[in-house]
C-alpha cells in the first residue's frame, strides 16, 4: 500500500512541476558533467521566465 501511495505522490509531483529541479539536476549530472548546475533559485526564475514571457495564446 505504501508503495502505491509513493508512486501516486511522485506522479502528482511530476504533473505539478514540483520535482522539476530534481529532474533538472539528474539530467545535468548525466549529460553536462563539466558544467556547474543552476542554483534552485536561478532554475525556477529561468523556468518561470520561459513559461510566462512571450505570446502564449492563439489570438
Amino acid at each position: 500500500m505504501l508503495g502505491k501511495f509513493k508512486a501516486f505522490w511522485q506522479g502528482v509531483r511530476r504533473l505539478s512541476g514540483d520535482d522539476a529541479y530534481e529532474r533538472y539536476l539528474q539530467h545535468h549530472a548525466e549529460h553536462h558533467q563539466g558544467d556547474t548546475p543552476l542554483s534552485k533559485e536561478a532554475f525556477f526564475k529561468q523556468w518561470q521566465d520561459e513559461k510566462w514571457n512571450g505570446v502564449k495564446r492563439c489570438c
